[in-house]
């Protein structure tokens, strides 16, 4: 089963573009997407949705970044 993404993230340094189109299960709070030894941590924006592929996404933005302690 496919889930339809309905987010968009913007912005994060050496984030993969495969990543940044994706499903979101609070759209209203912040997201952290764990990638290798850190979390990129996204909040959603004032301009709400955007058209992506034919999809409306809600936009996301880059806020900071925390690592995971070893």
């Amino acid at each position: 089963m496919s889930i339809t993404p309905n987010a968009i993230l913007r912005g994060g340094a050496g984030v993969p573009d495969q990543e940044r189109v994706r499903y979101v299960a609070n759209i209203a709070d912040t997201f952290k997407l764990h990638l290798a030894n850190r979390y990129e941590h996204y909040e959603p924006t004032d301009a709400k949705h955007t058209r992506h592929d034919g999809l409306e996404l809600r936009v996301f933005e880059w806020v900071c970044r925390t690592y995971v302690a070893e």
